[in-house]
């Protein structure tokens, strides 16, 4: 760890701000075609849980997904500090691993499927659509928790992302591209997190 990486390091210690319990990562597939991606990853895993957190969420959209595959089988094989999963377009089953993989489900999709689940329940009579909640919609994402920090390299869009779930999260740009993310750049987020007093809305 460098000077200025072991500095930004001290700075976190000893702030009054509790860091985020789950953060999330916004990448592309063309980020992950640069070379060094995989390690970066890896590398921000191991940040993640060093520095405090709990849970690591990394969505990747894809323009092809033909791409999926050869993605997943990537991300499969990292060397991960944690359990890892992952997830692609047309998996059900709830993320409940501390580290969790998204490629290729966008926002919109998930929660339109969501949508149509609820509304078999209510064809099906087992729903009354007076009493939906959002806990009702939350039950029936595939990535139902709601992320702290949202991390977003390189540009300042989130390409259909978490949609239900980001809306109270702290979101985080940075123009260093993912190629270049380096611990600093992780220290930043995390110290500009805990700078934050989040209103949840309010």
């Amino acid at each position: 760890m460098g000077l200025y990486d072991s500095y930004l390091a001290v700075r976190h210690r000893l702030t009054d701000g509790e860091p985020p319990a789950h953060v999330a990562v916004v990448l592309t597939e063309r980020d992950l075609l640069e070379q060094g991606a995989y390690d970066t990853l890896t590398d921000v895993f191991d940040w993640a849980f060093d520095y405090g957190t709990e849970r690591v969420t990394v969505s990747v959209s894809v323009l092809d997904e033909a791409v999926v595959e050869t993605l997943a089988r990537e991300l499969r094989g990292l060397d991960a500090p944690r359990r890892l999963t992952v997830h692609a377009p047309g998996d059900t089953e709830p993320a409940d691993t501390p580290i969790q993989v998204n490629i290729g489900l966008g926002g919109k999709r998930e929660f339109a499927a969501a949508v149509r689940e609820i509304a078999d329940s209510v064809a099906d009579g087992q729903l009354d659509p007076d009493e939906i909640t959002a806990a009702d919609v939350e039950d029936r994402l595939v990535f139902p928790e709601e992320p702290d920090l949202v991390v977003k390299t390189g540009a300042e869009r989130l390409s259909d992302f978490m949609i239900w779930q980001s809306v109270y999260s702290e979101l985080y740009f940075t123009d260093v591209n993912w190629r270049d993310f380096r611990r600093r750049d992780y220290l930043r987020a995390l110290l500009e997190f805990e700078r934050r007093q989040r209103r949840f809305g309010q």
